[in-house]
């Protein structure tokens, strides 16, 4: 290896420097400071956890994207966190055991072994809110509503929200009968949208023509809220579990209308797909996901996990959203004020050095060895506009 090679970094992974770093941590301020107003306390799950810990609940789906090691003190099997979810989960049920709704908030650096798409970064700076105890419409569209303050306080435009719930397809594959193999089968094909796929796989089944159809049309149920008109005519015949899963959809569709109306969220157009299936292992409702014309994956997901935190001991119902503030930052149009920096030539009085600082103002020190007789040119380089 040469010497130019010791600078690359592994694919995916990248450093921030400093112009850069001042402005994530201005964004992650004002992202926490959001949250606090909304009741969300901030929690720091640790970077590297026992593997059972991360892939419990939401953690099976991530898996593969896990970096696994072996502990030299224990001899179990650690890994390096892939998504928080699952760690704030089990702050909430075991260490925290409140019986009130809890709301809790994080950002940090989560490191996955694929990008999720090609030229996307495998360390990911995650923000995420999550809220526990309370199974119904209300907590969830206090969720989506914090999701959609985040990305007006980042001004970001033009959002896409996209709704559904994964428990009108879990009602409809129970009633068909369909082993784990056929409904992980007709999973895949219903996030691809590929009909003629999916027909194939139908016609090979034996199972209820009436059934059939109302599977296949599941890809054709998306749009805006006249597709629920659709989707009770082509749903008729479904069991009690999918009708309520429709009612709870349009409630929470409903609800979040009223209550967006009362706060500054932009234009939202929002876009409803009963085969909106992310997440489908470990969600149990409402899912959603934003998306916006400039990107072709969504930009923020959540939904309801209810019983996540069954395994540490406390199920407790839960919904919540995550995001990438690296994304947010390509897509954000916000400006930060520029820190003003002053220049401290030596032999400056100590005491107005000190002054200055006590009142947030950042100053820069010349040391000695830098040339004497061209301040000017040192205070420009270390970008400082002022001299003392």
């Amino acid at each position: 290896m040469t010497t130019k090679q010791h600078w690359i970094l592994p694919e995916g992974i990248e450093e921030v420097l400093p112009e850069q770093a001042a402005r994530f941590e201005s964004m992650r301020r004002m992202l926490l400071d959001l949250y606090a107003t909304w009741g969300y306390e901030l929690v720091k799950p640790p970077t590297i956890d026992f593997i059972e810990s991360l892939l419990t609940g939401t953690g099976h789906d991530l898996d593969l994207q896990t970096f696994k090691l072996v502990d030299q003190v224990s001899g179990r099997t650690l890994g390096l966190r892939a998504d928080m979810t699952p760690q704030v989960a089990r702050i909430d049920a075991h260490q925290l055991q409140r019986d009130v709704p809890t709301r809790l908030c994080y950002i940090g650096t989560v490191l996955r072994t694929r990008p999720e798409s090609i030229g996307d970064s495998r360390s990911p700076l995650q923000v995420g809110a999550e809220l526990y105890g309370h199974a119904g419409i209300e907590s969830e569209v206090e969720i989506i509503g914090l999701m959609l303050q985040t990305f007006t306080a980042m001004e970001i435009e033009d959002i896409y929200l996209d709704l559904g719930n994964v428990d009108i397809y879990r009602g409809l594959a129970k009633q068909a009968g369909l082993s784990e193999e056929v409904e992980s089968q007709l999973f895949d094909m219903l996030q691809r949208k590929a009909v003629t796929e999916i027909n194939t796989l139908l016609d090979s089944l034996d199972i209820e023509s009436g059934i059939k159809t109302m599977l296949s049309g599941l890809s054709s149920l998306n749009g805006d809220r006249s597709v629920f008109v659709k989707a009770r005519e082509l749903l008729a015949d479904a069991d009690a579990s999918v009708k309520q899963a429709i009612d709870y959809l349009e409630k929470t569709a409903e609800l979040m209308r009223q209550r967006l109306d009362g706060i500054n969220t932009g234009d939202i157009k929002v876009h409803f797909d009963f085969s909106e299936l992310h997440g489908y292992h470990y969600k149990t409702g409402v899912v959603f996901a934003a998306f916006v014309p400039k990107l072709g994956q969504a930009i923020a997901r959540g939904g309801r996990y209810d019983d996540i935190g069954k395994i540490f001991g406390r199920a407790r119902a839960a919904t919540g959203f995550s995001t990438d503030l690296k994304v947010l930052n390509q897509l954000s149009g916000k400006q930060f004020a520029s820190v003003e920096k002053i220049f401290a030539p030596i032999g400056t009085d100590q005491s107005k050095v000190a002054a200055l600082r006590a009142e947030g103002k950042v100053v820069i020190e010349q040391l000695p060895g830098q040339a004497t007789n061209a301040t000017e040119s040192d205070a420009k380089a270390m970008g400082c506009t002022k001299s003392l």
